[in-house]
C-alpha cells in the first residue's frame, strides 16, 4: 500500500485513520473477504470475510460503520500479536539462588543472519549480576535459572 493519507469512501476501497480496507474476492469460494492494510505495509494486517450484498452476487459496500469496526478490530489484532511477539522475545522469572532474590531475564534477538539471545540476573535492586550471551533457544525456567544461579553466573554448559 501506499503512504498516501488521501482519504477514499468507495464501495470495495475505504483509506482514512492510517488503514485501508479492500474488499476482495474470497479465492475458496463465491463469497468475498475484505483486508485490512495499515498505511505503508503491504501485506494486510487482517483478512476477514465480507458479506454478500442484497443480490448474493455482489459484496455489500463498505460504509463508515462498517470501516471503523474493521479498524478497531484489526488495530487490536496488531497489538495482540505485537504483545504476543514481545513475550515471547522477553522473558524473565524470579528465583532464589542462596538467600538472594534474583531475576533471570532471557532477551532473544531475532537477527535473520545471527540470530542469539542474552542471559542476564539482576539482584533485588535492579542491579546487574551477570550477563552472558546464549543461544536463542535456550529455554529458560525456574530449574535453569536456578541451576545458572547457584553455579555462580557462569556461561551455561560451562560448569
Amino acid at each position: 500500500m501506499t503512504d498516501s493519507a488521501e482519504k477514499i469512501q468507495e464501495p470495495r476501497l475505504w483509506r482514512d485513520d492510517g488503514w485501508t480496507a479492500r474488499v476482495i474476492k474470497n479465492e475458496d469460494d463465491d463469497g468475498w473477504a475484505v483486508a485490512m492494510f495499515k498505511d505503508g505495509e503491504s501485506e494486510p494486517a487482517l483478512v476477514g470475510p465480507w458479506t454478500m450484498g442484497r443480490d448474493k452476487k455482489n459484496p455489500k459496500p463498505l460504509d463508515i460503520n462498517a470501516f471503523h469496526t474493521l479498524v478497531k478490530t484489526a488495530g487490536e489484532f496488531v497489538r495482540r500479536n505485537e504483545q504476543h511477539l514481545h513475550a515471547s522475545l522477553h522473558q524473565s522469572i524470579t528465583v532464589t539462588a542462596g538467600s538472594s532474590r534474583v531475576t533471570v531475564c532471557l532477551d532473544i534477538v531475532p537477527d535473520d543472519d545471527n540470530p542469539y539471545a542474552m542471559l542476564s540476573a539482576k539482584d533485588e535492586g535492579d542491579e546487574l549480576l551477570a550477563e552472558v550471551r546464549v543461544a536463542p533457544s535456550f529455554k529458560l525456567n525456574r530449574s535453569s535459572a536456578v541451576v545458572w544461579a547457584e553455579g555462580g553466573f557462569a556461561r551455561p554448559g560451562e560448569r
